[in-house]
């Protein structure tokens, strides 16, 4: 106990005690405060540490990697704005994943599709955070003609991938009705 009344008699001898309490209260205030900001003062990336050679295998050991053949463009459909090819390939995956059986999926997919079209025809800014209801939302207020078919649309979206039903062939195809209803309902009012 003599040696922390000796370290406190010399610390006070240094620094007056109301300066050595203000000092404190200012350590305890930084403390806090990077407390409650935690994450925003550390760095997103931390600094990356050399990386030792890298092994060259034989050529006979070596894999060639295979190369993807480009597929030809698909015409514009008449009546419609001509950057379509995006949408032809999520539908072509739509159909790819029901004829898999994994329904849920497809109708998402389904989703995407007329969310790209929406977004190409102007009517919604491409906004990850979007939710369904707000999507349906602004794209009525755009172009009401396309409203009652995105409503049914994201609702049954949102039963199959929020309320858990599951999706089988009449879902996939009660939304592959509606998503080319608001196609068709987005063409014809352009």
């Amino acid at each position: 106990m003599r040696g922390y009344d000796d370290l406190v008699g010399r610390v006070f001898t240094i620094v007056s005690p109301p300066l050595l309490l203000l000092l404190l209260l200012a350590v305890t205030a930084l403390t806090a405060a990077l407390w409650y900001w935690y994450p925003a003062w550390i760095p997103r990336r931390w600094p990356r540490l050399p990386r030792l050679p890298r092994l060259t295998l034989p050529r006979w050991r070596r894999r060639t990697p295979k190369r993807a053949t480009p597929t030809p463009a698909r015409p514009a459909a008449p009546g419609r704005p001509h950057a379509t090819a995006a949408p032809a390939t999520a539908g072509t995956l739509a159909d790819r994943l029901a004829a898999e059986g994994r329904y849920a999926e497809a109708i998402r997919e389904r989703l995407r599709d007329t969310v790209a079209d929406l977004t190409r025809a102007g009517l919604i800014d491409p906004d990850p955070g979007t939710t369904a209801a707000e999507l349906t939302t602004t794209a009525g207020t755009g172009h009401p003609a396309v409203g009652p078919a995105l409503t049914g649309a994201t609702g049954l979206f949102s039963d199959i991938w929020y309320g858990h039903r599951p999706a089988g062939p009449p879902e996939d195809d009660r939304m592959r009705h509606l998503t080319t209803e608001v196609r068709d309902r987005l063409g014809g009012g352009r």
